[in-house]
Order: C-alpha cells, then sequence, then structure tokens
C-alpha cells in the first residue's frame, strides 16, 4: 500500500528542492514536478516527491483526519495495556 499525504511548504531551496514540514519534521524534498511553487503552499508528498499542489482546507482538513486517527490509535494502545 502507498500512501500520498498533504504536506505545507517552509522554504523553497531551488527549483527542484523545498524544505516541508511533515508532521512537525523538517524535511527535504523534491519539487521538480511543481511549477510556480511558494512558500506556504500545500503540497502532496509521496516518498520524498512532491506530487502536486492541494488547496489549504482539503490539506488542513486530511491533516485533521490523520491527528484523529493519530490520537484514536494511542487511546486504543493505552486501553489494551491495562
Amino acid at each position: 500500500m502507498c500512501l500520498a499525504i498533504p504536506v505545507k511548504v517552509e522554504k523553497v531551496l531551488d527549483e527542484d528542492l523545498a524544505i516541508v514540514d511533515l508532521g512537525g519534521v523538517k524535511k527535504q524534498i523534491s519539487i521538480a514536478l511543481i511549477d510556480d511553487l511558494k512558500e506556504g503552499d500545500y503540497l502532496i508528498l509521496h516518498v520524498g516527491y512532491a506530487l502536486c499542489k492541494i488547496d489549504p482546507i482539503e490539506a488542513q482538513k486530511t491533516l485533521a483526519l490523520f491527528n484523529e486517527m493519530r490520537v484514536q490509535s494511542e487511546a486504543m494502545q493505552l486501553g489494551q495495556g491495562e
């Protein structure tokens, strides 16, 4: 299974590289496939490559769902340990 996730562009380094926020972790990625990119844009990231831009509202909704799944998973793990 493959997973592509939304990330926010923190800094554009050059036409091929950028730094993004990946769940609080800063990561350098390839942006070679993306035109007209600026800081603050959201991208879909897959194995280190930006595939396309994404609407900021949709990106934030998706990130909120991922966070909710993480919280639920952690709560379930805590419940199993008791």
